[in-house]
This record gives C-alpha cells, structure tokens and sequence, in this order.
C-alpha cells in the first residue's frame, strides 16, 4: 500500500511541476476509449452540415508582452494584452458572427525584484471593465472600449478575412472609411490578425447560422513569483472559450483555450525576457506544452480540453457547471475519467461568461 501511495504522490508531484500548469492535474490512468458524447458531437457536425446552415466555429488569441517596463525609481512592469477573437465562419468563407474581447494584465514588481501586485487581485477583460475601462473620457466619440470593439466585430459580419483585411486605414491604423470611423476610432490591426487567425483556425463542430456566439476570459496571476536565485516571473494565466448556443440555450459547438504568458525579471527589477518573442497558446504549442510527457493517459493538454468541449455539446451552462468532480476539481464522471484528467473549474467558469456574454 505505501508503495501505491508514493506512485500516486509522485504522479502528482510531477504534474504540479509542468510549467506552471495551474490547472492542470493528471490522475487517472484509465485506457478506456473517447466518451460518447463525442461521436454524438461529431453527428450533430455531419446532420448541421448536410443541413446547409452549418457554420465553422474558430477561436484565436494574440498576445504581446510589448510594453512591459523595468523597475527604477517606480515599480517595474510586466504587462501582458492579449486580443481574443471568437467566431462562426459560414461555407463561403463568410463571418457571421463575431465577438471581440481583450486582456490587459498589469503586474507591478519592484528594483528589488519583488512583485508589489495583490496576487489574489481580480482581472477583468475589457468587455467586463465597459466603462471603467476608461477610454471614454479621452474618445473623440465618448464611447469605450468595448462600444467600439463591439461596433467592428458587427461591422465585419457578412464579410470575408480578404474583406476584412481590406478595410481602409489611416496612418494611425485607425479605420478611415466613413461608416466605420464613425463607431471606431481605435488601432484595428490587432483585431484584424485575430480575426484572421480566427477564421481560419474555425472548424465544423456542430454549430448552425443562428446560434448565438459567445466569448468568454477569465486571467490570474497566482503563479508569478519575485526574483530570488532565479529571476522572478510576472505571470497572466488566461483562460478563454468560444461557445455557441442553440435556441434551447444549449452548447452546440465549443472551443477552449489558454495562455501562460510570462514577463521575466532580475533581482535587479530588470526585465529579462525577449519583449519581442513571439507568445503562444495551449492550442498553439500543441505537443511543445508537454502535458503528455507525465499524462497517465498520455494526452496532452489541447487533446483533454478538446475532449471536454465535445463532451459540454448538449448541455446547458448549468449543466456544465454540475459536471462531477473529485477533491482536486478532475472530473469524476465515467465519460470523461479516460479523456480528462485536468482540472476543469477554469474551462466550467470561462463557458459560463461565454454563455453571460452570447448573443
């Protein structure tokens, strides 16, 4: 018996290890074959799209650590803006629905290399600031973020990414057409990149045309930690979902995804990361995340949250939310025990605001 509990406690000492994973824990070692309820998912895929009113569902997230800050005189700065861009894309290739959302994450540390930001502090999208946000007091049109965000994404419904790459700038990269500079008056190009990536990531999962979108974010900084032999780490853990429902206020497609962006910094309150790298999601690392390595099921980690997606399709967010787990937040449920074996509190949250924010 004590030699079972060592494997165990060594399994999950191993997983706590992985990259800072937050949500992630692997226990169980189950073989059992994929749930049921993605072969269900996939017939509702094939029966939408034979229907002729199947639509594509995409997500996508660029993030940059761009304006982060060395310490001085005032605390340094680790920032982390990340865009997130939700959509359904139609046959020809068409948006017809989109949702715009942003995270931007401030963590503070000072020229000793200590994080002065409360860890337990709250982040907000954008989309949830509105107008705390603040960029109504210096719009030329008194709108905020998330009005004029809201106004390009339904500006570009109907169209094309060509269309939408076309859309006439200024200088600035401020659009200059008249209609829409006359809602949007902010740096389009983040947008535009992710709408990009969005549509063609966007994949036939059982959505239909009239379903309504929804985009959900949730950000914690938990695992950022001061300089010490090592440099410290200001860290934004961002977790997001694109989710569409039907009439009957049930999932019919979903996508999850997440980013562990991290801002470096010396004892010295010097900022050591590459401002410039290139970040990427969960999704986007694929394998590179490494989950598999120490997965008992030997999955990686966009595998299990695939898992999980196909397995919510049909489910309302209530539902969603009463998926059984154990004491460690796995789920518990014989469907999912073989495909996920992560923590699912941070995908069961972020469906929630998806489905809060779907329209």
């Amino acid at each position: 018996m004590k030699k079972i509990i060592s494997l165990v406690m060594s399994s999950v000492l191993a997983i706590s290890l992985l990259a800072g994973c937050g949500s992630s824990s692997d226990s169980s070692n189950s073989t059992n074959s994929a749930p049921s309820t993605s072969a269900s998912s996939s017939t509702a895929a094939v029966s939408s799209e034979a229907n002729g009113d199947a639509v594509k569902t995409g997500l996508a997230v660029i993030s940059s650590i761009a304006n982060s800050k060395d310490a001085g005189k005032e605390d340094g700065l680790g920032q982390v803006d990340s865009t997130v861009v939700a959509v359904t894309v139609d046959k020809d290739g068409k948006i017809v629905k989109c949702a715009i959302d942003a995270a931007q994450t401030k963590i503070n540390f000072s020229a000793a290399g200590k994080l002065t930001t409360d860890l337990k502090k709250e982040f907000k999208s954008k989309q949830e600031l509105k107008t705390a946000y603040g960029m109504n007091k210096i719009s030329k049109l008194g709108k905020d973020w998330n009005e004029e965000a809201d106004a390009f994404a339904k500006y570009v419904e109907g169209k094309t990414v060509a269309e939408v790459k076309g859309i006439a700038v200024n200088a600035e990269g401020v659009p200059s057409d008249k209609e829409l500079s006359a809602t949007v008056t902010i740096h389009i190009a983040d947008f535009t990149a992710a709408i990009e990536k969005a549509v063609n990531s966007a994949k036939d999962l059982g959505a239909k045309a009239g379903d309504k979108l929804g985009l959900g974010v949730t950000t914690n900084i938990s695992k950022s930690t001061d300089a010490a032999d090592k440099d410290g780490v200001a860290q934004a853990y961002s977790n997001y979902s694109a989710t569409t429902f039907g009439a009957d206020g049930k999932v019919t497609s979903c996508v999850i995804d997440a980013s562990q962006s991290d801002v470096k910094f010396s004892k010295a309150g010097k900022i050591t990361s590459d401002l410039k790298a290139p970040l990427k999601s969960k999704i986007e690392l694929g394998a590179d995340y490494g989950l598999g390595k120490v997965s008992k099921i030997k999955k990686e980690w966009f595998e299990q949250t695939e898992a999980l997606a196909k397995y919510v399709a049909g489910k309302t967010a209530d539902e969603i939310k009463g998926i059984a787990v154990n004491a460690e937040g796995v789920p518990s449920q014989a469907e999912l025990t073989s495909s996920v074996t992560i923590h699912i509190g941070d995908y069961q949250a972020v469906i929630a605001k998806a489905a809060a924010n779907a329209k």
